[in-house]
């Protein structure tokens, strides 16, 4: 399933979606690029896919500015591992961080450990 809004902003589509294999273009993903990307792999403002960038990313994957998935990067991260500034998850390590295990400058949680 593809599908790309006409509304663009500069090169960008506004909405981009993009899931499972394209067999004329030999991608055995969706790739979605656009302010708004929902696909296997998105990239976009707000990213929404298995693997997310943009500012706003949620999914399996995800790395940005605030980042919800099983396995987050970014300023604000919350997942099962999260990595970032601010971090909440399972696995936490950040700056702030807080979860069953956390690591970082000011942690708190199950097993807290303050680094450096």
């Amino acid at each position: 399933m593809r599908y790309q809004s006409k509304a663009r902003i500069g090169e960008l589509p506004v909405l981009a979606i993009a899931f499972g294999p394209d067999l004329q273009a030999q991608q055995a993903r969706g790739y979605a690029v656009g302010i708004i990307a929902i696909g296997d792999m998105a990239v976009g403002i707000i990213a929404i896919g298995g693997l997310a960038v943009g500012v706003l990313s949620l999914g399996g994957m995800s790395a940005g500015v605030v980042c919800l998935g099983g396995l987050a990067f970014g300023l604000i991260a919350l997942g099962g591992l999260a990595i970032g500034g601010v971090a909440l998850g399972g696995l936490a390590v950040g700056f702030r961080a807080l979860g069953g295990l956390a690591i970082g400058v000011h942690p708190q949680g199950g097993l807290a450990i303050k680094w450096p």
